[in-house]
């Protein structure tokens, strides 16, 4: 077992029987002691702010940092303002108020709408070590997630020498808002992507202080997951975000080829400014309130707690519908289609790192299929095709069902993405690393696995197994210390190759492979030659996104 592998054990070990007895987490020391991760207070542009020691001794923590002001009353629904600046020292010591949302799970938060506010993890012991930055963007359909969530603990990454920071942006009604007053107050006949602006400013905080924290601002990757992939896109389509950051990486996030029509139900679909427009007033209208002025006197709880419908004006044929409040092709902060981006080479031209899991967009475990909506749901979604879908990946029982069904959803994910970034090789020079995760994170007794499911990486990703309470292996651990490694080779040099790791190659229209990332570490191929052919076809066929 190597170092790390040993470090994470004695944490997971020690974080279990913590949370076990109902106790606060005492994370066990291994041969190192508490780090000199700069102890003094650093001065950023708001004032001095002092931080703490992380979950692991060699890392410091800034927690609950403002990067903008609240957002509360006349501010809700406009862009985010700069924050206020304070005398004296802040102590970064406690996590920010998350933005208003329908909290999933058991965990206790506070919440309001001064919600703004970001969190950096480093080990630098000085401010001019310069070391390459990582920016997370977390997912939650659009609608809630926040950056202080234990899944994403920077500490793990920290220790391997990136800066981390994650952050906290609006969702739902109070970041995806759009109405046509709001549009007219704009100045830019815009409206709906508060959350995104939201997203930019953090960007340009990180611009303009990571250099405090001993992070390079000439060095930074954005990355997220879900929503937070499909954010990673939007950035890397707007004019608003050029500069800002230099590789992305873009989990489960939209990085799928512009023709493909499960697009429609995932995070990275979108809506017209015509059709967000309408759903506003809408939306207004079903409040009780018909004007900009009466919504913005609402309460956050009443507007929090009619916020997380669907979209039932649009839906892909496996996953369903949209959440309805997402963002929008507004002509000022995301004015491309998927299409019209990659075809008129309007992309930010960085390093891409993007890719998806075996058991998500419609494959499963435990796939609840019968064969007779099996065989609907083919003719629906593939028309004259449909025929040939069926030859592809026949079923006569409701098993082989589930099982043709996830080896499609498998086959043309792959397929999809890699048609993605052959589009965006047409007019960008920094290359793309796509990939495939497959392995199912442990369960705790008696729950049944999702195997590996939407967002089973990101403990892995972060090297942050010591983070929860399952009941992780030694495979895990190395799991989550290999896959890390690649994640820091991608922040420090926009590559993910590095000594002792398996080749990551490059994604090329002449390989029809990606990266098998979990139980393997190396190149597999998309799908067989007739199946990749048929996906091609059929996402040529298809309207563009």
């Amino acid at each position: 077992m190597n170092r790390r592998a040993f470090l994470n054990r004695s944490l997971t070990l020690t974080a279990a029987a913590a949370l076990g007895s109902g106790g606060a987490i005492a994370y066990a020391s291994d041969e190192r002691s508490a780090g000199s991760a700069l102890k003094e207070p650093v001065r950023i542009d708001t004032g001095l702010v002092s931080g703490v020691t992380a979950a692991l001794p060699s890392v410091r923590v800034f927690k609950g940092i403002p990067y903008a002001a609240s957002t509360a009353g006349e501010h809700r629904w406009r862009p985010p303002r700069a924050a206020t600046s304070w005398t004296g020292v802040r102590t970064a010591d406690t996590f920010g108020d998350i933005c208003p949302q329908q909290v999933m799970g058991a965990g206790s938060v506070s919440m309001s709408e001064d919600c703004l506010n970001l969190n950096v993890w480093t080990a630098a012991a000085r401010a001019d070590e310069r070391r390459p930055v990582l920016v997370w963007i977390y997912g939650g359909r659009f609608v809630g997630g926040y950056g202080s969530d234990p899944a994403f603990d920077g500490a793990g990454l920290a220790d391997k020498g990136l800066v981390v920071v994650t952050f906290n942006y609006r969702s739902g009604a109070f970041g995806f808002l759009s109405m046509p007053e709001l549009s007219a107050e704009s100045g830019h006949d815009a409206s709906g992507n508060y959350g995104l602006l939201d997203q930019i400013a953090a960007l340009r905080w990180v611009r303009r202080n990571i250099s405090a924290f001993g992070g390079d601002p000439n060095r930074v990757t954005i990355a997220g997951q879900s929503a937070g992939g499909a954010s990673v896109m939007h950035l890397l389509y707007s004019p608003l975000a050029r500069g800002l950051f230099h590789g992305a990486i873009s989990e489960s996030g939209g990085a799928r080829d512009p023709g493909d029509p499960e697009i429609a139900a995932l995070a990275a679909s979108y809506r017209t400014l015509e059709t967000a427009e309408s759903q506003g007033v809408a939306y207004a209208q079903k409040l009780g309130v018909s004007s900009l002025s009466e919504l913005r006197a609402l309460s956050a709880n009443k507007l929090t707690a009619s916020q997380n419908g669907s979209d039932t004006t649009v839906s892909g044929p496996v996953n369903g519908n949209p959440p309805l409040f997402r963002p929008v092709l507004d002509g000022w902060v995301k004015p491309w289609t998927y299409a019209q981006a990659l075809a008129g080479g309007h992309q930010h031209d960085v390093p891409v790192l993007a890719g998806g899991n075996k058991d998500e967009n419609g494959a499963s475990p435990q796939p609840k299929v019968t064969l007779a909506g099996y065989t609907s749901t083919a003719e629906k979604e593939y028309g004259a095709l449909a025929d040939e879908f069926l030859k592809l990946y026949p079923a006569t029982s409701d098993t082989e069902a589930g099982q043709a069904r996830n080896a499609s959803a498998r086959d043309g994910g792959r397929v999809s993405a890699d048609l993605w970034a052959a589009k965006w090789a047409k007019t960008a020079t920094s290359p793309v690393f796509t990939y495939y995760w497959d392995h199912a994170p442990p369960t705790q007794a008696g729950q049944t696995s999702r195997g590996a499911c939407h967002g089973s990486e990101i403990n892995y990703i972060f090297d942050n197994l010591y983070a929860t309470d399952l009941p992780w292996t030694d495979t895990d651990r190395t799991i989550a210390d290999t896959l890390s490694d690649y994640v820091v080779n991608f922040v420090t040099d926009g590559d993910p190759n590095g000594r002792g790791l398996a080749r990551w190659a490059a994604a090329h229209p002449r390989s029809a492979t990606t990266m098998e990332l979990g139980d393997t570490f190396g190149s597999i191929a998309l799908a067989d030659a007739a199946k990749a052919d048929f996906h091609q076809r059929f996402f040529a066929s298809q309207k563009p996104w």
